[in-house]
């Protein structure tokens, strides 16, 4: 892929976008502040001015869309304690396992690793402290239903963001995922792109089949997003064939923000990629994963979250970011 240089001297634009233009994408919630996914971090994400608010979606055993990170559950839950001996062969508790009356009796906490001692760490260690508070899984289905309620009870107009979440897992268990979520817009009124909806995965050829398949079948045309974790895995998708291939079917891409802005840059020399560019010129919306305001997760080319922030919204010209932190997003946003 090229790479443009940009020498920073005194240059503030590269693109004629604003920041104001940008949408702010609440990743899993207020995550930041609350553990990831819940309806508190959720609720929070709301009052804190999102535009849209993301729900990662898996399957249980017994068919509920429930809104989780991943397809695991022995990372943010207290699974294992609870339930010692349901874990598969590869040491993991998956979802798909058990029924939503199981997953409803575990706790959910910021999302932890396990150390060399066998205890379980914060990954985010300045963040809501684990086993604190009470909070728990959620369907889909109450999620919408807060959304929509407090845009009824605010008057605002939050939407919503569901990725699906490896569909071709939920295929192979029998479970056809995608189908569901978009059954369950349908059937809270997001149907077509004038409504605010998007829908993502990282699977190209799952997004391929809710395009060709899917939509036409349950006569929907809600906004498709595809979703990118690094260059190796979709160095064919962001050729320039590809990127317009995309637009066939897409509305726009969710790339990690080192396939934008290389993270070997400098502050004095951002290697910016061509992908934008690219996606922009085949009428793709571009809306970059994830922006953290700890200084441990921004790049060593930006000063700041609120530096990051101008980089990619004004400098780079994406059209909206997922952030863990959606009301720093907002302000830098707004300028206030």
């Amino acid at each position: 892929m090229r790479i443009f240089v940009l020498i920073v001297l005194g240059l503030s634009f590269i693109s004629t976008a604003f920041a104001a233009d940008k949408v702010v994408i609440a990743h899993r919630g207020a995550s930041g502040y609350l553990p990831e996914h819940t309806i508190a971090a959720k609720a929070m994400a709301y009052a804190m001015g999102a535009d849209y608010i993301e729900q990662d979606v898996v399957m249980t055993k017994d068919g509920r869309l429930v809104v989780l990170h991943d397809h695991l559950l022995d990372r943010v839950t207290d699974v294992q304690e609870k339930f010692p001996d349901r874990k598969r062969e590869d040491g993991r508790y998956y979802v798909i396992d058990f029924t939503y009356a199981e997953i409803r009796t575990l706790n959910v906490s910021e999302r932890y690793r396990i150390d060399e001692n066998g205890e379980k760490v914060a990954v985010f260690p300045g963040r809501f402290p684990l086993n604190k508070s009470n909070f728990k899984v959620h369907t889909l289905e109450k999620e919408i239903e807060l959304i929509q309620g407090l845009n009824k009870s605010t008057g605002g107009d939050v939407g919503i963001y569901p990725e699906s979440k490896s569909p071709a897992f939920h295929l192979s268990e029998g479970k056809d995922l995608s189908r569901a979520i978009l059954m369950t817009l349908k059937n809270y009124g997001y149907s077509d792109k004038s409504h605010k909806a998007y829908f993502q995965t990282f699977e190209a050829e799952e997004l391929k089949r809710v395009y060709e398949n899917l939509l036409p079948e349950l006569n929907m045309n809600v906004r498709l997003v595809q979703l990118m974790g690094g260059e190796d895995i979709y160095a064919d998708m962001i050729t320039e064939e590809g990127i317009k291939a995309l637009s066939g079917y897409a509305d726009g891409i969710g790339p990690s923000i080192g396939m934008i802005v290389r993270n070997s840059s400098e502050k004095a020399a951002l290697q910016i990629t061509d992908l934008v560019a690219k996606a922009h010129k085949y009428g793709l919306e571009v809306h970059p994963y994830t922006f953290r305001a700890e200084s441990f997760a921004t790049p060593k080319y930006a000063e700041s979250f609120d530096d990051l922030l101008d980089i990619f919204l004004n400098q780079v010209g994406v059209d909206g970011v997922f952030s863990d932190f959606p009301d720093l997003a907002v302000k830098f946003r707004d300028g206030s």
